[in-house]
């Protein structure tokens, strides 16, 4: 049976999970929804989906829509996760599952009681570098010391991946930090008990502190520094030192080096080298085997439970 899907937000992102989608078979995205309907056709013509819109609700009085997946702002996650189950619908939400914790505990409540799957698209998880980190944990032959993240943008104005102007406030914490929060008690399998945050100045056009610095600690002793810019005018994006008993890692994307800086092949690891593809093929594979997927909402909630506490550190 095909799985067919509703994507929500032609974005970057958006289109992102549409060229994973193109690679995954028994699966067809059947509608999209957007803010801007010209832009949004536009991009339906070019992946051949029937039906556009601008409201979530339309897709979701679709009969034939069994998934949702929302590339949405930050502050629709919430909401409207719980509106895709409510309609009975798997949904699939992009990182941060929530910006108030108490919206994405209601997500995890309703996820539990609805039987359908929900997943919160925390891609480091997924990515092929981290995924050979993670198989050395779970194998027993490396076990972590030390992640030193970097997490560097520079974003004076409100831009999008693609450079375009953004309707919403993109937030160093609650979305760039969660990426590492996660990922860090998933690789230290073990669950984050101290954190500590500071920040810098307050952005007098964005409201927002364009720098941060978050200090973690996991029940095992592993520990997380992290180190988060939007004023950084350099190379840019996330990069992961990987400090282990056995080796260092340094992670930046899908690329993997040692401590020597010399290069891991990673193409072996997974079927496909986009982090997004195969999240994706998670999400359906856990839809068609009736089962919870890796970053399933309740698997990521930990997470939100340490943003909050971090952002309660940084307000008080």
């Amino acid at each position: 049976m095909t799985i067919k899907v509703a994507l929500a937000g032609a974005g970057a992102f958006g289109i992102k999970h549409l060229d994973g989608i193109k690679n995954i078979d028994g699966v067809e995205v059947v509608s999209l929804i957007s803010r801007d309907l010209d832009k949004t056709k536009e991009v339906a013509d070019k992946y051949g989906i029937g039906h556009v819109t601008t409201n979530l609700e339309d897709s979701l009085a679709l009969k034939e829509v069994d998934a949702v997946i929302l590339c949405t702002p930050t502050q629709m996650h919430a909401s409207q996760t719980l509106a895709c189950l409510k309609a009975g619908k798997h949904v699939q939400v992009e990182i941060p599952l929530c910006d108030v914790l108490k919206d994405g505990e209601e997500v995890v409540n309703v996820a539990k009681t609805s039987g359908l799957v929900a997943m919160c698209g925390h891609t480091r998880r997924f990515n092929p570098s981290h995924q050979y980190v993670h198989k050395k944990i779970v194998a027993g032959e490396f076990n972590i010391q030390q992640m030193d993240v970097q997490t560097y943008f520079f974003r004076r104005t409100n831009m999008n991946a693609l450079g375009q102007a953004r309707s919403w406030t993109d937030h160093l914490l609650w979305h760039h930090a969660a990426h590492t929060v996660d990922l860090f008690a998933y690789q230290a399998g073990s669950p984050i008990v101290k954190a500590n945050a500071i920040q810098g100045p307050i952005h007098k056009d964005l409201g927002i502190a364009m720098d941060m610095s978050i200090q973690l600690k996991a029940a095992n002793g592993a520990i997380c520094t992290l180190s988060l810019s939007f004023n950084n005018d350099g190379p840019l994006g996330t990069f992961f030192r990987y400090i282990g008993d056995t080796a260092t890692y340094i992670a930046r994307y899908d690329d993997l080096v040692n401590g020597k800086e010399e290069k891991i092949d990673v193409s072996k690891v997974d079927v496909s080298m986009n982090g997004i593809e195969l999240q994706d093929r998670e999400f359906f594979a856990a839809i068609r085997e009736g089962r919870e997927p890796n970053s399933s909402v309740a698997q990521v909630l930990p997470c939100y439970q340490v943003l909050h506490q971090l952002e309660q550190q940084l307000n008080g």
